[in-house]
């Protein structure tokens, strides 16, 4: 339950600002709230400063927060407000005011942050909640939200957290949504004059989405298998080609399995269909643009055993279509140049497929 709200924003080297300009963009322009059942998650403005004081100045929320200082100055609050929106708009943090309703009135409940190690590709989420909103699930709901977010949306590899090791209820609300525990280790709790034994927490897309599956949709596309045999499952694939000679990737949005991972466009068949009219009809749901089957050359095969099923997948190759693509499923498209493709973190069975395109572009 640790939240940087007393931090200054590390200096960063040109070196380590060079390094994070060549990688993924971290996150969409205006960074819209995030919404839960009860719900909001936005950017910290100058007029929660008032709320911010009066809920984190308090003892019993101080003490589970490793740089937070006791008493809490007001003048603390603005500041650090300040802080987080310079940080936000740089993409090296994005703490996050957590509020819900009382009648008409939007009331801060607590704050949600997580700081971004862009070169190990690293996470650090943080939490905490005014002492009226225990015992509600409001830690759990607003934390899980963030995490999701963030991997499904930045070029994270791993989320970690710590929190003190006399403080169970946090640890909870971290087992809760999807962390490990990984260890134990000592931090300095700035409220409480010294070092305080904490339990050390990992999150990794997987363990917060899921492992790839058979949705129960999709099992009767799945070709049948002998007892104890992975069934097979047909996906077929599009590199859609521009005149460039760009690739189109699409990334998986949030809610999905692998959210965060980039592919190729495409998707499972419906029973009777050929791949190549499973693909057509995927490419107009998908990205709202019409492919006749002459354009859609065979490229190459992907096949991969999952935990559940095995997985073959048809790449086609696509020059020549009919309208713009467009985001049509909630996800974001780059147009990526072949040397470039194997910067974006992709699924187990796509990565095969990337230096043979890479080679033939």
């Amino acid at each position: 339950m640790t939240t940087p709200a007393a931090k200054a924003p590390p200096r960063r080297t040109s070196r380590a600002r060079s390094r994070k300009a060549e990688r993924l963009p971290e996150a969409p322009p205006g960074f819209p709230p995030l919404s839960t059942e009860r719900l909001s998650l936005r950017p910290l403005q100058p007029g929660d400063a008032e709320a911010l004081h009066r809920l984190v100045n308090d003892w019993e929320v101080t003490r589970t927060l490793a740089v937070v200082p006791f008493p809490y100055p007001r003048p603390l609050a603005d500041e650090w407000i300040a802080s987080t929106r310079d940080e936000l708009a740089r993409g090296t943090a994005y703490h996050l005011a957590v509020t819900g309703r009382e009648g008409e009135q939007e009331v801060l409940v607590g704050v949600v942050g997580l700081r971004v190690d862009a070169a190990s590709r690293l996470g650090t989420l943080g939490y905490w909640v005014g002492r009226r909103f225990w015992g509600h699930g409001v830690a759990s709901e607003a934390a899980g939200r963030l995490a999701r977010w963030a991997f499904a949306n930045l070029d994270l590899e791993r989320i970690g957290a710590s929190v003190a090791a006399d403080n169970p209820a946090s640890a909870a609300v971290l087992r809760r949504i999807g962390f490990r525990q990984t260890g134990e280790g000592r931090e300095v709790f700035r409220a409480r004059g010294g070092e305080v034994a904490v339990h050390l927490f990992e999150a990794t897309r997987d363990d917060l989405f899921g492992i790839p599956d058979i949705a129960p949709a999709a099992a009767p596309e799945a070709a049948p298998a002998p007892d104890g045999a992975k069934p097979v499952l047909l996906v077929a694939a599009c590199a859609l080609i521009d005149s460039d000679g760009r690739v189109l990737l699409a990334r998986r949005p949030e809610g999905k399995t692998m959210a965060g991972l980039w592919e190729f466009p495409g998707g499972k068949l419906a029973a009777g269909e050929t791949p190549e009219q499973g693909l057509i009809r995927e490419l107009k749901e998908e990205l709202g643009i019409d492919v006749a089957t002459a354009c859609l050359a065979p490229f190459a095969f992907a096949s991969h055993a999952y935990e559940r099923f095995h997985l073959l997948m048809p790449l086609y190759l696509c020059r020549r279509w009919r309208g713009r693509p467009q985001s049509r499923e909630g996800q974001t498209l780059a147009w990526v140049r072949p040397e470039k493709l194997a910067d974006y973190p992709m699924p187990p069975a796509d990565k095969p497929l990337i230096p043979l395109l890479r080679d033939f572009l």
